[in-house]
């Protein structure tokens, strides 16, 4: 799996179906195929960083 915002495959699992990214520290949850993005708030939320990112860049692939 690669991270849709950097690229990098330095991608650590932090629980069912979520990833975290230590590059550029985002949150990644996989639903249906479909990777959604997530940046930590300083209050531990998390905000959607989806519209950053068309459909294609987030659909999962079988290399990924």
């Amino acid at each position: 799996m690669k991270c849709p915002n950097c690229g990098r495959k330095d991608i650590g699992k932090i629980g069912v179906n979520q990833y975290y990214c230590w590059t550029c520290f985002i949150e990644l949850s996989v639903t249906n195929g479909m990777i959604h993005t997530h940046q930590v708030e300083e209050d531990g939320s998390l905000s959607s960083l989806d519209d950053l990112f068309d459909e294609d860049h987030r659909q999962m692939t079988a290399e990924q």
